[in-house]
């Protein structure tokens, strides 16, 4: 059975920062893409990050480029997100997945955790 257990969440202040991890078990770490993806109160879930599975190829959300930064271990089969200079609109439930191709379409994405809550007050 797949797990993906998200980390890190939590409250911090505008400006501050975060590392989220996503711990994953039960598939071939090395063999997926991993990704986040965010859902805010009365939001759809939109995408923030994804790298392959070398971790050569990332994409990020235009909101997040140059605050974010995804990478991973394989070797430790996590997936992190370090998010830096933190804003309100950031605020969110974070989501991990995992698929077969790193993508901004999370209907191709195959696994998903169960979120970790990440509050930015102002």
């Amino acid at each position: 059975q797949v797990h993906l257990i998200e980390s890190g969440g939590g409250l911090v202040q505008a400006g501050g920062s975060l590392r989220l991890s996503c711990a994953a078990s039960g598939l071939t770490f090395s063999s997926y893409a991993m990704g986040w993806f965010r859902q805010a109160p009365r939001r759809e879930r939109e995408f923030v990050s994804a790298i392959s599975i070398s971790g050569g190829n990332i994409l990020y959300a235009d909101s997040v480029k140059g605050r974010f930064t995804i990478s991973r271990d394989n070797a430790k089969n996590t997936v992190y997100l370090q998010m830096n200079k933190l804003m309100p609109e950031d605020t969110a439930i974070y989501y991990c997945t995992a698929g077969d191709g790193y993508t901004t379409d999370q209907d191709l994405y195959d696994y998903w955790g169960q979120g970790t809550q990440v509050t930015v007050s102002p």
